[in-house]
C-alpha cells in the first residue's frame, strides 16, 4: 500500500515499518489486509476510551461512537474528526468500496460503508480492524 500523492506527518520506509510492526499489524496496516471477522480484540469492548493508530498513535476514533453492528468487526459511526482520516476509493473486490486510512501515516484502518440502516446519528459503518488500532482506557 503506498500512496506516492501524499505526504503524511509520519512517513517511514518500508523497511522501518516492517521493523516496528509485527507481521499480522504489517499486513493489515501497511498492507490493506483485513483480519478475520469475531477474532479482533476490541469487537465486543464496551470500555471507554480513545482509539488511536497503531501504527503511529494518532487519535482516531471514540469509545461512544463505537456500536454494535454484529458484523465481525469494531464499529463506529463517526471519526473522531474528519481530518483524522482520510478516504480512498476501493475497487479490490469487485465492488466500490471507501477505505479508511489514517490520515496521519496512511495506514489501513478498514471501511466505511453508509446506508445500512443501522440506527447511528451519521448512518455510517466504520468497520475497522482491530489489529489496526489500540485503546487507551479513560482514567
Amino acid at each position: 500500500m503506498s500512496d506516492t500523492t501524499r505526504s503524511y506527518a509520519v512517513a517511514k520506509t518500508d523497511e522501518q515499518w516492517r521493523e516496528s510492526l509485527t507481521k499480522a499489524e504489517y499486513d493489515v496496516l501497511r498492507r490493506a489486509g483485513t483480519e478475520r471477522p469475531y477474532v479482533g480484540e476490541y469487537t465486543d469492548t464496551k470500555t471507554e476510551g480513545v482509539y488511536s493508530c497503531r501504527a503511529c498513535g494518532s487519535e482516531l476514533f471514540r469509545s461512544d461512537t463505537k456500536f454494535d453492528s454484529h458484523c465481525g468487526w469494531p464499529s463506529f459511526y463517526a471519526p473522531l474528526a474528519e481530518d483524522r482520516v482520510e478516504y480512498i476509493e476501493d475497487r479490490s473486490m469487485g465492488a466500490k468500496r471507501v477505505e479508511v486510512r489514517c490520515a496521519n501515516c496512511g495506514s489501513h484502518m478498514g471501511h466505511v460503508f453508509e446506508g445500512e440502516g443501522y440506527g447511528t446519528p451519521t448512518d455510517q459503518r466504520f468497520c475497522i480492524n482491530s489489529i489496526s488500532v489500540k485503546l487507551e482506557p479513560k482514567a
